[in-house]
């Protein structure tokens, strides 16, 4: 059986944590997960997924959103997970802080602005367009070895590639479908979206296509 870590920087939370995280494995069938949380002690008890204390080898690694800050470092967890981005060839995406933190790893430059955003747009990625859900407060504003592939009107740099390894960034959060949406205005991890904002029937982009887009088969 194939394996996947999940950096898991929103264990506490119930929406893109928990709810997030089941979302992104049912596209990943036949995996062991993995769940690495080195930010936190406290992480709720998801029901599934094996808790490790450290990266073990795997096929694929997910580093997730967070609440944290590249631009406010905290250094032990930061700099393993630093490390771990530099030194692997595994097949890794990034989403939302997870963009931030392996641009950062890889030369760029992270910008914290002054207010969260929180928003849907249109994003075009290989000629494809389809909404996304932007919530962040910080951004990329140089990508370092990192190719950048897409942009928004409100992160110019929001879809990132590297030119030889497997990685693929966003700084969107593709793992957030209607039910990750109404539990996250249910119990306030979203307060600049809710349920209304968020259009069922347009096309939006989801975790499927983030493995589609660095070539992994989930076969």
């Amino acid at each position: 059986m194939r394996k996947v870590l999940i950096v898991d920087l929103l264990a506490e939370r119930q929406a893109l944590g928990k709810m997030g995280v089941r979302k992104m494995i049912e596209y990943l069938p036949n995996h062991e997960v993995l769940l690495w949380a080195p930010h936190t002690n406290e992480r709720l008890n998801y029901g599934f997924g094996r808790i490790v204390e450290h990266p073990e080898p795997v096929d694929l690694i997910v580093i997730t959103g967070s609440r944290k800050n590249v631009t406010q470092w905290e250094k032990e967890w930061m700099h393993e997970l630093t490390l771990l981005v530099q030194s692997t060839n595994t097949p890794l995406l990034g989403i939302c802080f997870g963009h931030q933190i392996i641009c950062h790893a890889l030369g760029g430059k992270v910008t914290r602005a002054e207010k969260p955003s929180e928003f849907m747009s249109h994003i075009s990625i290989n000629n494809q367009t389809r909404m996304a859900v932007f919530l962040h407060q910080e951004f990329v504003t140089e990508p370092g070895e990192m190719e950048v592939v897409a942009s928004s009107e409100h992160a110019s740099i929001a879809v990132c590639r590297h030119p030889t390894k497997p990685i693929f960034t966003v700084q969107f959060h593709p793992e957030a479908d209607q039910e990750v949406v109404d539990l996250g205005f249910e119990s306030g991890e979203m307060n600049g979206l809710n349920s209304s904002d968020f259009e069922s029937e347009k096309d939006r982009w989801n975790f499927g296509h983030m493995l589609d887009a660095i070539g992994y088969n989930v076969e």
